[in-house]
């Protein structure tokens, strides 16, 4: 087709004027530096921050995969990733406590947390050290992902582009920021660019081989978060595209059916067997469903099965049956609707918008300023046909925004899009081949403005917010939870408290463990609406509160509810705007960007003597 070359033709060509220039080993050299800087940054950011709210439950649910073969626990993402966590974990032998999964099982329970709060409490101060070994072997997720983007950017557009992809992705502050995670995100990104990687260039070239690799890669997505199960619609649609779109010479091998369809059954025996084909081929009918969708509407009972009278409810499922009832458990969240906070309003159910909002506040200007290049090359390219390398890389990208978009029952995790992410680097990564020289220099100042507005705040990348709203100073006016806190930032607080030699705080943290496990000693700030609130509400904050050191949660600061540590060995229930009263009061300091700091001093006591 005229235009740019097919891509059949694009990694030949690519990689000859590659050859010509010169450029075969300087790319892969500066990969390796790239490489190396990114892992490093994400081993000490691991051993920097304590561990963060899902945390906590998918190392022990990793544990309990490989010691008892059953995935009950976390069965809301597959899993692989937090398999390959606990690997190195188990060589550590931790302490486990599964007396909660003796217990009969009740169709929609989730006990993960419940396990967590337990495993950290058998493990105590040690249970960091073990979070720390699992984080240290999610960072080969990451390289992966780098390394994808850098391969295909570089085979569409040339070696700098796959630099610039590469680098796009090892300095952005939301890929910093939860790859140095034991969560689910950025291996599925990592893993869903490789296998969409691995199909294109099956359809280039349409082997044996190729299709085994591309269905390998597939079967490993799914088995990192079950978002991608929309691929075993979307590589069909793309192989349909594929046909149309793409013009090749007379003799040249085209991609069959055949082949399509061994690349989706090889996926699907990677999928199943990574669960030890535990449950695969439960009759339809069988299940115990919690969703509407898949439930029926609600009954007296709380689950259900709206297929158990239809003909169809014989069929078995080709599915692990703990990944089917991942899949409705995870409907039935999106259907009851969370707490949703956008621009400092909560409300239950969320915004259309909000991945959108979220991508303008969580993304660094200088991306944004090569994203708006990458526009105007390709309108300039107007009327030429786009070709099927950019439907590519688009098609996915759109097809998850749109369809996380959809889901507006719970908009908290920017996140949660993350696996959409490298497909926009690789497609924003053309700009390198722009040789006009003003063009050059917009490249050069959005990449170097890009990494040093990443590098500025980093280690706290996860809390990263662009200077167009302010920077993460001022992140909590705009998104909460795993944006900007995630109880990450606990070892920031223990060190700014033993600076100052302060012994006991008034805290209210964001976690599923207990504080004191990292030598915290803390009790619970007066909450509004209890006995203990009655001062402040009749003399005014500052005047109600006791005098101490107050650590207060961005997210309980904006007003969300959720449970929290009590400060004796329990956990307390926060209801709706039960901390917000601080925003009346100025900060002192920060622990990160997820802990706000405030001091009441003893009446009497000179300003300059507060900690």
């Amino acid at each position: 087709m005229p235009g740019r070359p097919s891509v059949c033709d694009a990694p030949a060509e690519a990689a000859g004027a590659a050859q010509a220039a010169g450029w075969d080993v300087w790319p892969r050299r500066l990969l390796a530096v790239l490489l190396t800087v990114h892992a490093g940054l994400l081993g000490w950011g691991a051993w920097r921050h304590s561990p963060t709210f899902d945390e906590a439950a998918h190392l022990p649910a990793g544990i309990r995969h490989w010691t008892h073969g059953d995935f009950e626990l976390f069965r809301v993402n597959p899993p692989l990733p937090r398999m390959l966590a606990a690997l190195p974990v188990l060589l550590l032998r931790p302490n486990v406590d599964w007396a909660l999964l003796d217990l009969p099982e009740r169709p929609g329970r989730r006990l993960e947390f419940d396990v967590a709060r337990r495993f950290v409490d058998a493990n105590g101060s040690r249970s960091f050290m073990l979070y720390t070994v699992g984080r240290w072997a999610c960072i080969p997720w990451s390289l992966l992902g780098a390394w994808t983007c850098f391969q295909w950017a570089r085979a569409l557009y040339g070696p700098r582009a796959g630099l610039l992809a590469a680098g796009l992705w090892c300095f952005s502050p939301n890929i910093l920021g939860h790859a140095q995670l034991i969560t689910p995100d950025v291996p599925a990104a990592a893993a869903g660019v490789l296998a969409c990687y691995c199909f294109w260039k099956w359809l280039a070239a349409p082997d044996w081989p190729g299709a085994l690799t591309a269905g390998i890669a597939l079967g490993v997505v799914e088995l990192t978060k079950s978002t991608w199960i929309v691929l075993f619609l979307l590589w069909p649609g793309l192989y349909l595209l594929h046909r149309v779109t793409t013009r090749t010479d007379t003799g040249t091998r085209r991609p069959t059916w055949r082949g399509l369809a061994a690349i989706l059954l090889v996926g699907l025996y990677v999928l199943n067997a990574g669960y030890g084909f535990s449950g695969t081929g439960t009759r339809l009918k069988d299940y115990a469903f919690v969703s509407r969708a898949l439930a029926g509407p609600p009954g007296s009972d709380y689950w259900g099965n709206r297929f158990r009278d239809r003909w169809w409810g014989e069929l078995p499922v080709p599915l692990p049956d703990q990944y089917v009832l991942g899949i409705d458990q995870q409907k039935s969240h999106f259907e009851a609707g969370t707490m949703s906070y956008l621009r400092g309003e909560l409300r239950r159910g969320g915004w259309w918008y909000y991945y959108l909002y979220s991508l303008g506040v969580k993304v660094p200007v200088g991306v944004w300023l090569l994203t708006v290049l990458a526009m105007a090359l390709r309108i300039q390219q107007v009327p030429r046909r786009w070709s099927f390398d950019d439907l590519m890389l688009l098609v996915p990208f759109a097809t998850l925004l749109c369809l996380i978009s959809a889901q507006t029952g719970i908009n908290k995790h920017l996140r949660y899009l993350l696996p959409a992410f490298p497909f926009a680097f690789i497609w924003i990564s053309q700009v390198a081949t722009i040789g006009h020289w003003l063009a050059q220099r917009i490249v050069a100042l959005g990449l170097t403005g890009a990494v040093a507005s990443s590098l500025w705040i980093y280690p706290h990348s996860m809390s990263y917010f662009n200077e167009l709203v302010g920077g993460p100073r001022q992140g909590h006016q705009h998104l909460i939870n795993s944006n900007i806190d995630w109880g990450q930032d606990l070892f920031f607080l223990r060190e700014w408290l033993a600076e100052r030699g302060i012994q006991h705080i008034y805290l209210v943290f964001w976690s599923q463990y207990d504080p004191r496990h990292a030598g915290i000693d803390f009790e619970l700030p007066p909450m509004r609406g209890r006995p203990e609130f009655a001062p402040i509400a009749a003399e005014g904050v500052r005047a109600g509160l006791k005098p101490g050191v107050y650590a207060i949660s961005v997210n309980h600061l904006r007003g969300y509810p959720f449970g929290a540590p009590d400060g004796r060995g329990g956990r307390a229930f926060v209801s709706e705007h039960s901390f917000d009263y601080f925003l009346q009061l100025e900060p002192i300091a920060t622990a990160g960007y997820s802990l706000y700091l405030y001091v009441i001093p003893d009446q009497g006591t000179p300003a300059d003597s507060q900690p």
